[in-house]
């Protein structure tokens, strides 16, 4: 038996877990028609295998029609769930982990032209921000027909075989009830806080009279809303004793902060460069007060933490959600003495990002999550060991010289600069932004680990490569930035690259054109506001850092709100001139026949990576492949054809500008099958 406190098991009711970590519930946006399939399922079932206590799933599953899905979310109001849930749940149980759901009425949460164009209904007129519906109060009948959905699914739950469901009391609706900053009903719905709880109440004394005390029921809410009058600390104390004092819940799962804007949700769910574990303290502070069991989750990224948050009591069972995004294997790894060998979660959230614009969870550095069909995440060993030159030491030449060296090759790799990371390594000279670079450090360690040689300081020719008498080679060169965009004065300006590397001095009156969206605009707009300069950011889009998704804007505005700052969208530059010690900049539009100037010290363009392949053309003649990738066994997992001589491809920013996910992704599944 293990003293690790991360790894003692835990009895929840009758129910024993094996270990203190599991993934809360949360929606990757895996689902097919609202339905769990084999996307769905294998996603969890990999956490399960490796070792976590309880798979979570769904954040949230929608019980009735009229609380139709933004982000893909399970339909539990459909009777055809049933078998896909009990699948999931079967293979998991097999693998040894128990399964919940969390269950949950958007209410005003969505919006009325999504699923069947039903009305938003909540406990308030006010429309949520961050979904822009004005929902209509919830009438007598409204109410009765949701406390009967929500019975229905659950017991659909039940029949599944699940071992528990998670009432979801935190921004959703039974929260709108809850919350005074959202209720603005009558009695016996509105007014005091048991008038206001009284529907969540109603609800779970319904599950509990169809489905009885053999299935878990545990409450996810807000402790703290943070906001003036709304629930506070005090009374999210004395909202946690009434469940308990009721008997109908068996554990308590603790948020704090709202969820209603994007700045709301990032202070529940911090992105990088935010505190770790913010609301420890809190859940901490509810175990120790109401004594009921606790759940917690809120940037618990690494075992440490976890340990802790363990080790002192603060929880009963801590989620590592995003951790376990990054890295499925973390409790096997913990088991095995292998801590060292954990993929970071680098708070980055593109997962998250990802989901609020409607796509699917992706970790930006872990392209087989989500992908468990097709991508694994054990690499296998190849049947015949081969040379492989990676030419370039970003992420996509790491990736794929990490994935070649597992697979038993012999690598090397050549770099022009002093020490790896290519652009991960300029993002992570923002202080905020410095976790990214974990993305590196962790494929310099695994590559290491694995004999991989480097060489550093090299410019590597033509010649060089060949030199090495490779059978593989990966073109990994990435990108330079992109100004010549311009009709006149492109040599005037610089780019946003020039500013972050500390190359050129920030302005004191700066256009910053961004015409690629992405990051480096914005990080670049903080460090010359930050050194006191005055910057207007111009695009030609219809908003600005579209590229730059919900949760990672918000410490960009909060770092420039309260400085000299400006947005300028759909306009776009022209050209540059000079205008005797000042720079001209000729100003057009999209949308109509325009023609203004305005002066600066200084124009930054940023305008995406145009490739750096001069390499790859080089060798491309003498290849047997003479660079071509074969996209249909590609994208079916199966070997690239064949032939007389060195393979030779290209990755990542190599290939065309795009993002760091691509980037590994180009080279995980390339080099998989070498």
């Amino acid at each position: 038996m293990s003293n690790d406190p991360l790894l003692q098991p835990y009895r929840l009711k009758h129910l024993t877990l094996r270990n203190r970590i599991m993934t809360t519930s949360h929606e990757p946006a895996y689902g097919d028609d609202g339905m769990p399939k084999d996307r769905y399922r294998l996603y969890h079932l990999e956490r399960a295998r490796a070792g976590v206590a309880m798979v979570m799933t769904a954040g949230s599953a929608s019980v009735s029609r009229d609380s139709p899905p933004v982000f893909s979310n399970l339909l539990v109001w459909k009777d055809e769930i049933v078998p896909w849930m009990k699948r999931l749940t079967d293979d998991c149980h097999d693998a040894g982990a128990a399964v919940m759901i969390q269950l949950s009425h958007l209410g005003r949460r969505t919006r009325w032209d999504k699923g069947d164009w039903l009305p938003v209904v909540s406990s308030t007129t006010d429309r949520e921000p961050a979904h822009r519906a004005f929902p209509k109060p919830a009438e007598d009948w409204d109410i009765a027909r949701i406390i009967r959905d929500y019975v229905d699914a659950a017991e659909r739950m039940a029949e599944a075989g699940l071992d528990g469901i998670e009432i979801m009391c935190h921004g959703h609706l039974l929260d709108q009830f809850m919350s005074p900053l959202t209720n603005a009903m009558e009695a016996p719905y509105g007014g005091s806080l048991e008038n206001r709880a009284r529907l969540t109440m109603e609800i779970l004394a319904a599950i509990r009279k169809r489905i009885g005390h053999h299935i878990i029921i545990g409450l996810r809410y807000g402790v703290d809303e943070m906001e003036p009058g709304g629930i506070d600390i005090e009374e999210g104390v004395e909202i946690g004793k009434m469940f308990r004092d009721s008997g109908l819940v068996d554990y308590l799962n603790i948020n704090r902060s709202r969820i209603h804007t994007d700045p709301a949700m990032t202070d529940l769910i911090p992105v990088q460069g935010m505190r770790s574990a913010p609301h420890l303290d809190f859940a901490g502070r509810i175990k120790a007060e109401v004594g009921m069991p606790t759940l917690h989750a809120a940037r618990i990224p690494d075992v440490a933490t976890a340990r802790h948050a363990v080790a002192t009591g603060q929880v009963d069972m801590v989620g590592m959600t995003r951790a376990h995004i990054a890295d499925p294997h973390i409790v096997r790894k913990i088991v095995e003495g292998r801590e060292h060998d954990i993929r970071p979660c680098v708070g980055a959230t593109y997962c998250l990002d990802r989901i609020y614009q409607g796509g699917m969870a992706l970790c930006i550095h872990n392209p087989s999550t989500g992908r468990e069909a097709t991508q694994p995440h054990d690499i296998e060993p190849a049947a015949v060991k081969k040379k492989v030159v990676v030419v370039g030491a970003g992420p996509a030449g790491l990736e794929a010289a990490r994935v070649a060296a597992e697979r038993g090759h012999a690598v090397v790799v050549f770099e022009v600069a002093d020490q790896p990371g290519g652009q991960v390594r300029l993002t992570a000279q923002s202080k905020r932004r410095a976790e990214m670079i974990g993305i590196i450090d962790w494929r310099l360690a695994q590559c290491t680990a694995k004999g991989v040689e480097f060489r550093f300081n090299t410019w590597a020719e033509a010649g060089d490569v060949l030199a090495e008498a490779p059978d593989v080679v990966v073109i990994a060169t990435g990108g330079l930035p992109k100004t010549d965009i311009l009709a006149a004065g492109n040599d005037l300006v610089v780019s946003a690259w020039d500013i972050l590397s500390g190359d050129v001095k920030p302005g004191a009156n700066v256009l910053l054109y961004d015409d690629a969206g992405d990051h480096a605009a914005l990080q670049a707009a903080q460090l010359i506001a930050e050194a006191g300069g005055h910057v207007e950011v111009m695009t030609r889009d219809r908003s600005f850092a579209p590229e730059v998704m919900g949760m990672n804007l918000v410490p960009y505005m909060r770092a420039l709100q309260d400085k000299a700052v400006t947005f300028t969208v759909t306009y776009k530059l022209d050209a540059v001139r000079r205008a005797g010690n000042q720079l001209e900049a000729v100003i057009g539009s999209d949308y109509m026949k325009l023609n203004k100037t305005a002066l600066y010290d200084q124009v930054v363009v940023n305008h995406g990576t145009q490739p750096l392949a001069d390499i790859y053309f080089a060798l491309k003649p003498a290849s047997a492949n003479k660079g071509a990738v074969d996209y249909d066994a590609l994208i079916d997992g199966r070997a690239q054809p064949g032939g007389d001589g060195f393979q030779l491809y290209r990755i990542g920013d190599a290939v065309e500008a795009r993002n760091t996910h691509a980037a590994i992704y180009d080279a995980l599944r390339l080099v998989r099958t070498v």
